[in-house]
């Protein structure tokens, strides 16, 4: 997927056992689409980060998604049954964790590591793609928070500065 391209369809189930799509957020004024594990050591630093970012931008109208692409017959915790425990502490009801099971969705917008972010504009068109900010290690040495950056931009209306970065992250598990 690149700047520009229009969001790809998908219906996936969330640990809340519903079924979401992408037009269960036709009235947000953007759409953040992460993929994660929450068994990727990357992808676990940033856990807690990204449901601050989604309450922060509530009142601005932004949905914020993290989508699970991972094989579960290869790595039984990146299965449903696991999401819906790692998430039940969470106290993030505005923050929603689907299943890619047959991995298509991952495929269409041409995911390949996990966290990788993809945010799109209220016209559905992709922003930004590439990484949540440059210190997943320490949130306390982070020196660019490129992701909240690409919001506000996104919210304004601005074209953003660094629309597409590379992506550092662990490799998405595909089905063999």
């Amino acid at each position: 997927m690149n700047i520009g391209d229009k969001i790809s369809n998908f219906n996936l189930v969330n640990t809340n056992n519903e079924i979401i799509s992408n037009y269960t957020f036709a009235d947000r004024h953007a759409l953040c689409i992460i993929f994660m594990s929450h068994d990727c050591k990357q992808s676990n630093s940033y856990w807690g980060r990204l449901i601050k970012l989604a309450h922060s931008y509530e009142e601005d109208n932004i949905a914020m998604v993290a989508i699970n692409p991972n094989d579960a017959t290869q790595n039984p915790k990146d299965s449903l049954e696991f999401m819906k425990l790692f998430m039940a502490d969470k106290l993030a009801p505005h923050f929603y964790y689907l299943k890619d099971e047959d991995q298509s969705v991952a495929k269409s917008f041409g995911a390949e590591k996990t966290p990788d972010v993809f945010l799109f504009n209220s016209k559905r068109e992709l922003v930004y793609h590439g990484i949540i900010d440059d210190n997943w290690e320490n949130e306390s040495q982070v020196m660019m928070a490129y992701l909240e950056d690409a919001i506000e931009y996104c919210l304004d209306g601005i074209d953003i500065d660094y629309p597409e970065l590379p992506v550092d992250g662990t490799d998405i598990i595909w089905k063999k």
